[in-house]
């Protein structure tokens, strides 16, 4: 897998991995010319990223004819039209790598309820971690203990958000503001709360209803998280879906890697059902 990242007007710069180096470098003891791959192998690919100013896919691969392989009218792979089946018959190509330049100048743009990702961005950096992982071919089981810290990570990042709503919710404003006669006085729209002989004064009843905000917090979470899992994770790749676990040096060239349809119904359930907890 080749990648590099482009300028806003066009591409530069540029790289060799060791996976382009086996696929296209010389032969060895009577294997394919250079420039030939080898039977049964997968053609190498390069990545272009263009800058935060955006461009087109045609200028990007310099070729007006281009077709998209993946995403969607916000973010996408495009290659040029001869090249939309290289992995078919990765010997036919002869020149290099199989360029593919992902657009996604239109994550930039959009509504104010954009903002509320922002919720989600400690665990956009919990998620991060994981596919930061090192190398790790033939270790299984030392990949699985690593998801499986990364994962309580951002278990314990939802209880903690989750917990530090209840804590202003229900322990500040529900059990002692609004227990303390002083303090609702001050705050009237916390009167209806504030000790006395309305139905809402009692500090169970209080504690019940101060819930209803973590609770709604809970149910924000899940339907961000319902909302990427329907729209990114559960697209199919055109293969099929792969493992979960990978412990290759490319992940990232795998047809199934944005393809978590199955893995993010089991952590949303999981989220959910954590934060649920520790509001009761």
């Amino acid at each position: 897998m080749l990648s590099r990242t482009d300028g806003s007007d066009g591409a530069s710069g540029g790289g060799r991995t060791v996976e382009d180096t086996q696929q296209h470098g010389p032969a060895e003891d009577g294997g394919a010319p250079a420039g030939e791959a080898p039977a049964g192998t997968r053609a190498a690919l390069e990545l272009l990223v263009h800058g935060v100013g955006g461009t087109t896919p045609d200028r990007m691969l310099d070729d007006p004819r281009t077709v998209r392989v993946t995403g969607d009218d916000v973010a996408a792979v495009f290659r040029r039209a001869d090249d939309a089946d290289a992995e078919r018959d990765p010997g036919a190509r002869r020149d290099g790598p199989v360029p593919e330049a992902y657009v996604w100048c239109n994550l930039t743009s959009g509504n104010g309820t954009r903002a509320l990702w922002l919720l989600l961005l400690p665990f956009m950096v919990v998620n991060l971690a994981h596919w930061m992982r090192p190398s790790a071919r033939g270790r299984r089981r030392t990949v699985r203990l690593y998801g499986m810290l990364v994962r309580l990570t951002g278990l314990s990042l939802t209880v903690l958000l989750v917990a530090a709503a209840c804590e202003v919710a229900l322990d500040l404003t529900a059990w002692q503001c609004a227990g303390t006669p002083a303090c609702a006085g001050r705050h009237s729209w916390l009167g209806f709360l504030s000790p006395g002989d309305g139905w809402w004064s009692a500090p169970g009843r209080r504690l019940a209803l101060a819930a209803l905000v973590p609770a709604a917090l809970t149910g924000l979470l899940w339907f961000l998280s319902l909302r990427t899992w329907s729209a990114y994770e559960s697209q199919q790749p055109l293969g099929g879906p792969e493992v979960e676990e990978d412990t290759g040096p490319a992940a990232l060239s795998r047809p199934g890697f944005w393809y978590g349809r199955r893995l993010g119904a089991r952590l949303r359930a999981a989220h959910t059902a954590a934060a649920l907890l520790t509001v009761a």
